[in-house]
């Protein structure tokens, strides 16, 4: 472990949710704080790579969309989506910046994070989704956000 230390600097967590939440609502959270843990007493800058990415979500996310009435689905199902992919893309680009740029990128993925939770809402106010469904994939969006806001905080 020295040896490697004295060459790197810098860690990537590995929190892309097909791998956070393989199994529905058993988040890997604490392994990941503890791994985040690891790194800041070694004093490895870490980098985190987006919970949500498109080709690594879990395969029991997409699915519950196909409970959405067949006249909305599209269009509710795509705003829903581009919702997701923007809070995915706002993250990526986030890593790419620094300084009051990453703030910036920051601020534009907690808008569209405040964006999913709108359609989530609604899709549970017009029993699109199951309240279990609901209370899951809110409980993944808060941690998004918490995982958002400490990122906010250490960025100044």
């Amino acid at each position: 472990v020295e040896q490697t230390l004295a060459v790197f600097n810098t860690a990537t967590l590995p929190f892309y949710w097909i791998g956070f939440e393989a199994q529905r609502g058993n988040p890997r959270t604490e392994a990941l704080q503890k791994a985040a843990k690891w790194c800041a007493d070694h004093h490895l800058t870490t980098k985190g790579h987006p919970l949500c990415w498109h080709t690594l979500a879990p395969d029991w996310l997409l699915p519950m969309t196909n409970n959405f009435p067949r006249a909305q689905r599209h269009t509710f199902t795509r705003r829903f989506l581009d919702a997701a992919f923007d809070l995915r893309e706002r993250l990526m680009v986030d890593n790419l910046r620094k300084g009051a740029a990453r703030r910036e990128q920051l601020h534009y993925a907690d808008e569209a994070l405040a964006c999913v939770r709108v359609y989530l809402r609604l899709a549970l106010h017009w029993e699109w989704l199951t309240i279990g469904q609901y209370q899951h994939a809110a409980s993944m969006v808060a941690e998004i956000g918490r995982l958002l806001g400490g990122w906010l905080k250490a960025t100044g």
